[in-house]
């Protein structure tokens, strides 16, 4: 396992505390002291050098899944990928611009992700199951704590996919990185005419429908929880859409 050794001088400000743990494990990686392949150090070790909590290290590794860095494997730990594992299969994130851009990648999501969570209802190990409910209590922390939730919502659907025993759904959404959450581009929530914290709530609550079908190895009622939560955001940036479209305020 790689060492890290701690900073040679006060860390760099950055608008949170995962965002200057990404910055410092990426310059780690930049300069040779972490190379493509190995495993970064522990939880515990990052947090030890930087004084930081578990919630945090675990925000800023997801930040680095969804962004194609690392990936972590189940029971062995998180590695740096190699630059070329980052595939791509004929879908260029900076492609995704417009609302109906982000409305096609839904309509690719709802059916790619509904079968994903079907499948992981019927193969997840309680070791997955129990990185689904930490993601899950990470989102809610963010929630709580005025953090931004996106790199914790798409680790989220990262672990559904990675669960479902098939690498190829998690490559599709890893390569879309935080592409697949609509409110990394659009305000999801004003769309919905809903107050953030209200529309996060809801998210949660379909998160948790999901969680609890694979926990209870239903993969019909996976596939209808994922399909309902994708649906529900395709609505509402369908509806926003047309009165934009037909030149209706806001």
């Amino acid at each position: 396992m790689t060492s890290l050794s701690p900073p040679s001088a006060p860390p760099k400000k950055h608008r949170n505390l995962a965002q200057g743990v990404v910055a410092y494990i990426n310059d780690n990686i930049c300069d040779g002291s972490i190379n493509p392949g190995e495993k970064l150090p522990t939880e515990s070790e990052i947090m030890r050098i930087l004084g930081v909590s578990r919630t945090v290290v675990r925000e800023a590794i997801s930040h680095m899944q969804a962004s194609g860095l690392v990936e972590t494997r189940h029971g062995i730990g998180t590695f740096v990928l190699e630059p070329q594992q980052v595939q791509h299969l004929g879908i260029d994130p900076k492609t995704v611009i417009t609302m109906r851009d982000v409305l096609s990648i839904l309509e690719l999501r709802i059916s790619l992700e509904a079968e994903a969570a079907g499948l992981a209802a019927s193969r997840r190990t309680e070791a997955q199951l129990q990185e689904l409910r930490v993601a899950l209590d990470t989102f809610r922390d963010c929630i709580t704590n005025g953090r931004d939730t996106v790199a914790s919502d798409v680790q989220f659907h990262l672990l559904i996919a990675q669960a479902s025993g098939n690498r190829y759904f998690h490559d599709i959404l890893s390569q879309l990185g935080t592409n697949i959450i609509p409110r990394s581009r659009l305000n999801s929530a004003k769309l919905a005419h809903d107050q953030l914290a209200t529309y996060l709530e809801r998210v949660t609550r379909e998160h948790e429908d999901i969680i609890n079908a694979i926990a209870r190895q239903d993969p019909e009622a996976a596939r209808a929880g994922m399909r309902i939560h994708l649906s529900n955001s395709r609505e509402r940036l369908r509806r926003a859409q047309e009165l934009i479209e037909s030149g209706t305020p806001q």
